[in-house]
């Protein structure tokens, strides 16, 4: 695997790369997001008129097979703004670490790693003394949940991170099967650089 960053209007020419990824791998658990190009072309736009955001691809050639994709929280949408404000928190000091996915042939071969320092190195260049993602929030008992997942907390414990306590937003997505958005709770994550 190689790595390219990019940002800005220069993730205009990934979009469709991007946007195959997130539809395949957020369908799995814990997302189980039943995703569309439309929707896809439509969020991601707001990357590509972001001057501060930042796409990590991961390529097996010339072939995206990985991506991740940061931007200023006060870039972001307004619900994963909402927590920090209502707490009293400025969203314009974090640099929002938005999502990493990957195709299942290329994991546990440092591509996590590479995908948080190189936001990580962007958020530093950009001036940001802090970083947050969030994660979402299933039910152990969901019917959906594999019997061998791992959550990934050990591994964003070990980059430093940690449970923002009581730091939730709500964002909604159709799940697998259904057309009809719901809200689903997403923990947010967060550590200075």
């Amino acid at each position: 695997m190689q790595f390219r960053t990019v940002g800005g209007a220069g993730i205009a020419a990934y979009l469709e790369d991007v946007a195959r990824l997130r539809i395949a791998v957020f369908r799995e658990w814990p997302y189980l997001y039943e995703g569309t190009p439309e929707y896809e072309e439509a969020y991601l736009q707001e990357y590509v008129d972001c001057p501060d955001s930042t796409l990590v691809l991961a390529l097996d050639g010339e072939r995206v097979v990985g991506a991740s994709t940061a931007l200023p929280l006060a870039a972001a949408e307004a619900e994963f703004q909402a927590p920090f404000v209502e707490r009293g928190l400025e969203p314009a000091a974090y640099y929002y670490l938005a999502e990493s996915v990957l195709e299942p042939a290329f994991r546990g071969q440092g591509a996590g790693h590479r995908f948080f320092d190189e936001r990580e190195a962007a958020a530093r260049r950009l001036g940001f003394a802090h970083a947050a993602f969030c994660s979402v929030i299933r039910p152990d008992d969901h019917p959906r949940r594999p019997a061998d997942y791992r959550p990934l907390d050990g591994f964003w414990a070990k980059r430093g991170y940690e449970k923002a306590g009581g730091l939730v937003c709500d964002f909604p997505w159709p799940d697998i099967g259904t057309t009809e958005e719901t809200s689903k709770p997403l923990q947010f994550w967060w550590r200075r650089l």
